[in-house]
Order: structure tokens, then sequence, then C-alpha cells
């Protein structure tokens, strides 16, 4: 693996806010839905990977944020933070999302568990389009952990699921105009033999 603090682009001794912060600042820059349909995509993609690896690297073994939170459920380590993850998944479990929603924003580190539970709280608000790229944006910090991948993966299929109904319907491609053309079209038809679809006022 190439040296973290060179991939990250800070040097060496950097404070742990001046990691994180080089670290946010690259993590936007390469984000995958940056280069959907783009030719660079998958060299974005290894980019991204490469800066996780070396954030995880710099920042998990030393009280980061990779590893040491979920440690924090079981053995008390920062007790703080995992703290706060339990409780806001039990309040997104009640349906309290607002709740939960307020407590995630007041949260100034935000490691995968963050993106997590806030792409949780906009799938239980039914912005599935939101939520999914939160939901991405954790799997791409902890590739390895399940819980977040299988989660994912459920909510990619709901969507395809939906999406070939829809298609199947004749709906697929569709849309308002689509749908008010059809509308006129039926009310000259109707008019000609002496109905009315759509009457004027």
């Amino acid at each position: 693996m190439k040296d973290p603090y060179e991939v990250l682009g800070v040097p060496r001794g950097a404070t742990q806010d001046e990691i994180k912060k080089a670290y946010r600042k690259l993590a936007k820059q390469y984000h995958p839905d940056n280069y959907v349909n783009n030719p660079l995509a998958d060299l974005a993609a290894e980019k991204f990977k490469e800066i996780n690896e070396a954030y995880e690297q710099l920042s998990g073994n030393q009280g980061g944020t990779q590893g040491s939170y979920q440690g924090g459920y079981q053995s008390g380590g920062q007790t703080t933070g995992a703290g706060n993850f339990a409780q806001i998944r039990n309040l997104i479990n009640m349906g309290r999302l607002e709740e939960a929603e307020r407590l995630l924003d007041q949260m100034g580190d935000r490691p995968a568990e963050w993106f997590f539970l806030k792409g949780s709280v906009f799938m239980r608000r039914g912005w599935h389009s939101q939520g999914l790229n939160f939901i991405q944006q954790a799997v791409n910090m902890e590739p390895h952990n399940i819980e977040y991948r299988t989660v994912l993966n459920q909510y990619m299929n709901q969507t395809r699921q939906y999406r070939n109904v829809g298609t199947g319907m004749g709906g697929g491609n569709m849309d308002a105009c689509d749908c008010c053309q059809s509308m006129i079209c039926a009310d000259c038809c109707c008019e000609c033999m002496g109905g009315d679809l759509i009457r004027c006022c």
C-alpha cells in the first residue's frame, strides 16, 4: 500500500483535524457519484478506495473512526460516539426520525456509521435517492461491513423491482408531457365523435 500521508497529501505528524480535513476534501472530489457514466469512473473508484484505506490507517488505529466506535458497543471504547449511535438506532426503529436526524446533524465526527444511519433516516422517509447515496458512502468507507452492504443490496434490489414493474406497465419512459399529450389527443377524438373528454371552463 502507498504511504497514507502521501495519499492524503498531509505531512508526517499531522493532527487528526488536518488528516480529517484532507480526507474529506479528497473523498468529496473522488466520490463515485461524481463520475457516473464517466470514462474515468474506474480510476476515480480506485482512488476513492485508496483514500479511504489511507484514512483508516492514519485515524483508525489512533482512536479514530474505523473500528474504535464499533468496539464501543461491546468494550466501552469511545462510549460517547457509540452510545449516540446506539440511541439513534433505537430512535429510528421507533419511527422518531426527526429526533434521530437532529442528533446526527449535531455530531461533528462522521464515520461510516453516521452515513449509514443518515441514509436509514432518509429511506424511512421515502427519500430513496438521498438515502441510497448515504448508505453507499457508508459501504465505500467500510467495504467489509456486512450489515451496510446487505442493506444497500436490499434497497438496490427493491429499486430495480419498482423500475421493472413501471416499465412492464408501459410507464418506463413516460413523463408528464406524454400523459398530457395523450389526454389532449383523446379529447380531440372524443370531440370528433360528438363527445367531450376534457370540458372547457
